[in-house]
């Protein structure tokens, strides 16, 4: 008996952010690893929002400190994340 083995290469493309622009009042418009450009505007999420771990992001000043990790938008070593996904679509 033999047994074969078929390995089939896929290939993913995965999505990233390269760049991100504050834009004001909440808003980021980000740039995408595949040339797609989206302006999120994270007010409303941040303002209906109960929780003082994501409350504490209407201080516009700590809302400015994001960083690009690992092609996401983070703020404060994970303290906020989005779904890449959700930031691609332009909303969350």
């Amino acid at each position: 008996m033999r047994i074969v083995e078929d390995y089939i290469e896929v290939q993913t493309d995965l999505i990233e952010i390269i760049s991100a622009v504050y834009i004001g009042d909440y808003a980021i418009r980000l740039f995408f690893n595949d040339g797609v450009c989206k302006l999120v505007d994270f007010k409303s999420f941040l303002e209906t929002s109960s929780h003082p771990s994501i409350k504490k992001y209407l201080d516009e000043t700590k809302f400015k400190q994001f960083i690009i990790l690992d092609g996401n938008l983070n703020w404060n070593n994970y303290d906020l994340i989005f779904p890449i996904a959700d930031l691609y679509k332009g909303s969350i």
